[in-house]
């Protein structure tokens, strides 16, 4: 609790009002009785100063009578001030009694200090205050009233004297008396300050407490709750602060996730790479493994010779080159589509007919065609533009075109389309005979996978065609994919519409 924000402002202000209250203490003490005799001598200054203009202006003035506005003036002066007045001329005395100027006749010497003679009555304790030339400002104590004054004595221009008296109260009783007060009511200005602040400093502290359980929040990744702002000043400032915090700690521990998840896709795509490394070196060995044996069975068989006949021999020759061709096509498709996945074969986009592209690969394997009596479907004439690398494009279009020669079954029928879209021309080739199986769909672009492995030696394949489609179909940007229908399969990919 004496930790607390609460109690250390309501400590603070306290100690505050304490040190505030015997510091008013100490200043009515040692500097109030001095500042009210200066005080005293300033009024009795100023009220010379008036009594002296007002004469001034009476050029006429014969010292025998007071005009009704010197009277009148004088009687507000004596009153405002609460004076005693006494003007001397030719031994006549006008004097103030209960605020009004009477006529008397006095002792002038009864009032001459400037003599050196003293008062008709009993005087003691005497002492000169002030004196400027024009008038003298003296303390007295008289013993028999038992009562302090300060009176002026003047001489004005006209030889007019005059007498000023004011009572000198004790200022030591008075500033005893206001100290006394001042204690009481400081005494319960602290009591009722210090409840009155304790409560009052709640709504600086309710804030900053609302604030700390967002912050102890923020620390649990508990980004929802909000500081509401109500207020213009430095704690809303705060609150902006800590709402901004929140939201960028937010966002930035989001991005953090991101990239964490990222990352550990790329730790997954690393574990599946070496993976698929593995397998490639697998499949590789395995694919290189039956020809290289057959390649040096019938070399050692010539080496040896076995058989003495030439037809045999030129057999034997004729298996071995169409296993080194084997081997050679394989390597060169692997070389390829490793620059395809590294980049190294960069794309060379530009504009040509499509339609002239696939009669010409259709032209390439017309022997094939009619070898394996396939009807053939393709019924564009007029020219179609898009833009690709027509290298490329030409070898997607030979391997599905080859592929569809490897698997055409049933009525033999081989159809190649052009399907138009907005931005992209669909290329689709598609072959009757059996369906992929719908687990092997996603399967079929993956380096030397093979549905149906014993047709695929039949025919001599290697599972590395579609790889590379896949390959060059991403270096474009671009989709291709496989699709089963009733009656076979089609094979299609996207390119961009040279219109």
């Amino acid at each position: 609790m004496k930790h607390s924000l609460r109690f250390k402002i309501t400590f603070v202000l306290m100690l505050s009002m304490v040190m505030f209250i015997f510091l008013c203490l100490g200043v009515n003490r040692f500097f109030l009785p001095e500042y009210y005799q200066r005080t005293k001598l300033e009024m009795l200054g100023d009220s010379f100063e008036e009594i002296s203009a007002l004469f001034s202006e009476e050029a006429d003035y014969t010292a025998t009578e007071l005009t009704e506005t010197q009277i009148e003036k004088i009687n507000t002066v004596c009153s405002s001030h609460n004076l005693d007045m006494y003007i001397i001329a030719k031994n006549i005395v006008y004097g103030t009694n209960s605020s009004r100027v009477a006529k008397e006749r006095m002792d002038y010497s009864r009032f001459s200090y400037a003599l050196g003679n003293l008062p008709m009555y009993e005087i003691a304790n005497i002492r000169l205050l002030y004196s400027n030339g024009a008038y003298d400002i003296y303390f007295q104590s008289d013993k028999r009233q038992a009562a302090d004054y300060i009176d002026l004595y003047g001489v004005l221009d006209n030889r007019v004297e005059l007498f000023i008296r004011t009572n000198y109260e004790s200022i030591q009783e008075s500033a005893a008396i206001a100290s006394r007060f001042l204690a009481y009511v400081g005494g319960l200005i602290i009591i009722l300050g210090s409840v009155i602040m304790y409560f009052i400093s709640r709504n600086f502290t309710k804030p900053i407490l609302e604030l700390a359980g967002i912050s102890a929040k923020m620390a649990e990744l508990n980004f929802e709750a909000k500081y509401e702002v109500r207020t213009k000043d430095e704690i809303a400032v705060l609150g902006n602060s800590i709402n901004e915090l929140s939201k960028r700690l937010k966002q930035t521990i989001s991005e953090l996730k991101s990239a964490n998840n990222e990352l550990q896709s790329d730790i997954q795509n690393k574990i599946q790479i070496d993976e698929m490394r593995k397998e490639f070196l697998s499949n590789v060995t395995h694919e290189l493994k039956t020809p290289i044996a057959l390649i040096q069975g019938y070399a050692e068989g010539l080496q040896d010779n076995i058989s003495e006949d030439a037809e045999s021999r030129e057999f034997y020759c004729e298996v071995i080159i169409d296993e080194a061709q084997k081997m050679n096509k394989m390597v060169k498709k692997l070389l390829t589509l490793n620059q395809l996945e590294f980049g190294k074969n960069q794309v060379e986009m530009e504009r040509f007919d499509i339609v002239a592209l696939i009669r010409s690969v259709l032209n390439s394997v017309d022997i094939l065609i009619k070898q394996k009596e396939v009807h053939l479907i393709f019924e564009e004439t007029e020219p179609v533009y898009v833009w690709a690398d027509e290298y490329m494009v030409e070898e997607v279009i030979t391997n599905y075109i080859s592929n569809a020669l490897n698997h055409v079954a049933g009525r033999r029928v081989i159809e190649v389309k052009l399907i138009r879209f907005a931005e992209v021309i669909r290329v689709a080739v598609f072959n009757t005979g059996e369906r992929i199986p719908a687990e092997d769909l996603d399967k079929v672009w993956i380096k030397f996978y093979k549905v149906d492995k014993a047709r695929t030696r039949e025919y001599g394949g290697s599972g590395i065609g579609l790889s590379i489609v896949k390959a060059i179909m991403t270096a474009h940007n671009r989709e291709c994919g496989v699709v089963n229908h009733e009656t076979g399969v089609e094979f299609w990919c996207e390119l961009d519409a040279g219109i």
